[in-house]
């Protein structure tokens, strides 16, 4: 009896309802509860009397915000939420070599699970000369809706987790994606603002996890930008999928780049599955690279490639 007991009580616990989400303005203009993103990160959960394990939403009203915003690890499940990318923007200008380095030099840095963001436009306005990043992503299951990543070399840092950015516009010259995440890019505009390298991944083991699978996506460029490579592997075991993207005709006709390294040759996983428009020449491929077959491109779909021991279906979030 005991036992049929405690196992009704640990049902009822795991069917308990989720804690309803605390919520908090952000506005500029003093009509919110804050008037900077960090300050309501800060003291969002000052007013909760008892440890809670609600969601956090911070509703950012439409404004620049000129500040660098830290989530930390002990802050999961927080939600940045805007009502328009196009004017509701986080912007700073720092670049990595007046900051110690690339990974000290991002206007939003995020450390905590379950993050997520819905149209908030992340930029580095600092320009080209170095590395500046627009957002680093260290968090597992983190999704991102209709959201805006702006800057030029390494604009975004998907840094490590799984990660789903749908609906979304990524700009950038050199190695603007970058990182050692399990990231897919679901219908989302890649856009490159200068010659350079739209991907760099870097896994570093032949069973890793990571690597970053663009589906459905658009990669574009301003006018007169050409020679853009889709990837070139950071670390050796590199791996970057392409999956029935349509590519402008910036896009080098080799496709990919080997970063003066003959064995990444051997150890990257650089592949396409029916990509379409000028930049899609599956003939002068490097002979290096994947062609998928449709049953080998499935197992990149988000809901597999992101599935994980919990069994995460991030597709679920479009």
């Amino acid at each position: 009896m005991k036992i049929s007991v405690l196992t009704l009580a640990a049902l009822a616990c795991l069917h308990a309802a989720a804690p309803a989400p605390i919520r908090v303005v952000v506005a500029k203009d003093g009509s919110g509860d804050y008037p900077t993103v960090q300050n309501a990160v800060d003291h969002a959960f000052d007013r909760v009397l008892a440890p809670t394990t609600a969601r956090l939403i911070i509703e950012i009203r439409p404004g620049i915000y000129h500040e660098r915003v830290r989530v930390p690890h002990d802050r999961p499940g927080v939600t940045f939420l805007g009502q328009d990318a196009q004017s509701t923007i986080i912007t700073y200008g720092v670049g990595a070599k007046d900051f110690g380095g690339t990974f000290f030099s991002a206007t939003v840095d995020i450390n905590a699970d379950e993050f997520e963001a819905q149209n908030i436009t992340f930029e580095n306005s600092y320009g080209t000369g170095t590395q500046a990043v627009a957002i680093s992503v260290h968090s597992d299951r983190a999704v991102f809706r209709n959201c805006r990543f702006l800057g030029m070399q390494d604009t975004l840092y998907a840094a490590s987790g799984r990660q789903y950015y749908v609906d979304s516009y990524i700009a950038g010259h050199v190695d603007f994606i970058f990182g050692n995440a399990a990231a897919v890019f679901d219908h989302c505009q890649i856009h490159s603002r200068g010659t350079g390298y739209v991907a760099a991944e870097s896994r570093t083991m032949a069973d890793g996890a990571q690597g970053f699978v663009f589906t459905h996506c658009r990669l574009t460029a301003d006018a007169g930008v050409h020679d853009v490579f889709l990837g070139r592997p950071w670390r050796n075991y590199s791996r970057v999928v392409y999956l029935e993207c349509w590519m402008g005709d910036h896009i080098r006709p080799e496709g990919w780049n080997n970063w003066n390294k003959e064995a990444a040759e051997q150890s990257s996983w650089f592949a396409e599955y029916a990509s379409d428009g000028p930049g899609a020449n599956a003939a002068a491929r490097v002979k290096w690279a994947k062609p998928l077959t449709a049953a080998e491109a499935r197992e990149f779909r988000p809901e597999v490639f992101l599935r994980g021991a919990d069994g995460w279906n991030p597709a679920d979030a479009r």
